[in-house]
């Protein structure tokens, strides 16, 4: 089983699934899909991008349930990043884990 993640505020996800549905942060409105990350990938972008931030989930999702909708895209540091492009339907979710800031300011991960 392939897995893929993405990180969000809680809030975000709870407001998700009362409606069942996913539709992006910012970020991804923005952009015209949901960025996730794969496992090699999910610290790093913990790091970069929720540094700080309290209160956020991952959201742990099994890469081939998400179907055709899921597309493997390089980045600008020439790495292939998971993108979903539509709505992700929350039931999807294999599990949802809180995470707590490390010493260093960026959210713990285990995976």
């Amino acid at each position: 089983m392939s897995l893929v993640y993405k990180i969000l505020p809680a809030e975000e996800w709870e407001r998700a699934k009362a409606l069942g549905r996913f539709k992006g942060s910012a970020i991804d409105l923005k952009d015209g899909y949901i960025h996730l990350s794969a496992a090699s990938q999910v610290h790093e972008t913990a790091r970069l991008h929720f540094h700080g931030r309290e209160a956020l989930v991952l959201v742990v999702l099994e890469s081939q349930a998400l179907g055709e909708a899921l597309k493997w895209e390089l980045s600008r540091g020439g790495g292939l990043f998971p993108h979903f492009y539509g709505s992700l339907d929350t039931a999807l979710a294999l599990e949802v884990r809180p995470l707590s800031l490390g010493a260093d300011g960026a959210p713990h991960i285990q995976l």
